[in-house]
């Protein structure tokens, strides 16, 4: 009777367990860098324990806005990625900010894409109207400057773009305390200048600690952008 008794309630835990992890949402993540997925992994069991994640990595995404600009034809292919990926998931969250505006504006019917910068630029906006635009790339700084100033809505902006011309070497090289340091510094000689530093793409976000001593803000997307994705999926945002 024993032996019974606890096979059957061994089962019955199993089953709740199941149970449980398939009633938690799904927040979809596109990255277009793998050192992303470790990131957000940390974000989530910190914000939303229990969250469950599903990562898709597409590296030639950005690849080819690099090399191509943001055409109509890479609109199709991150449209069929992100349907791909949004299968079954509360939200979709795309943290490349290159893409990140085209992502947003895909229609994928009752699932709600979100781009990772958006919640950075609306606390910018509320550090002041001199931003400090701070890049790696340079097909960054158009769709980031863009989404500033439709987040300004007419009040008052003026954005300095600055882009550290060297640090996306030492990125693709694996070299990342070099990267940060190179947008750091970058970052520091924007700053005096400014009312806040945006740093504009998701990579740049463990540079903020070596500006702590900044007299003004200094602004990464990972962790805003979290936070709005899981008020969206709360009905919140």
């Amino acid at each position: 009777m024993t032996g019974r008794r606890t096979a059957f309630l061994l089962r019955y835990c199993q089953s709740a367990i199941c149970n449980l992890q398939s009633a938690m949402p799904t927040l979809a993540l596109l990255h277009t860098s793998p050192v992303h997925v470790a990131t957000f992994d940390a974000l989530a069991a910190e914000l939303a324990p229990g969250l469950r994640l599903r990562h898709m990595v597409a590296e030639d995404l950005l690849a080819e806005a690099r090399a191509a600009g943001l055409t109509g034809a890479l609109a199709e292919r991150l449209a069929a990625r992100l349907r791909d990926l949004a299968d079954g998931a509360a939200a979709v969250l795309c943290t490349c900010s290159t893409i990140g505006g085209m992502a947003e504006r895909t229609d994928l019917g009752g699932t709600p894409v979100l781009r990772v910068d958006r919640a950075m630029a609306e606390a910018a906006l509320a550090c002041g109207p001199r931003v400090a635009l701070v890049a790696a790339l340079e097909s960054t700084l158009a769709p980031t400057r863009d989404l500033l100033i439709a987040v300004a809505a007419g009040r008052p902006l003026d954005i300095s773009a600055h882009l550290c011309a060297d640090a996306w070497a030492h990125f693709e090289a694996g070299a990342t305390d070099a990267y940060l340091a190179a947008v750091a510094g970058c970052a520091r000689a924007a700053a005096p200048a400014a009312d806040v530093v945006v740093l504009a793409q998701a990579s740049m976000a463990g540079a903020v600690p070596l500006l702590a001593d900044l007299s003004i803000p200094a602004l990464s997307s990972p962790r805003l952008g979290m936070r709005a994705a899981l008020a969206r999926m709360k009905g919140e945002g």
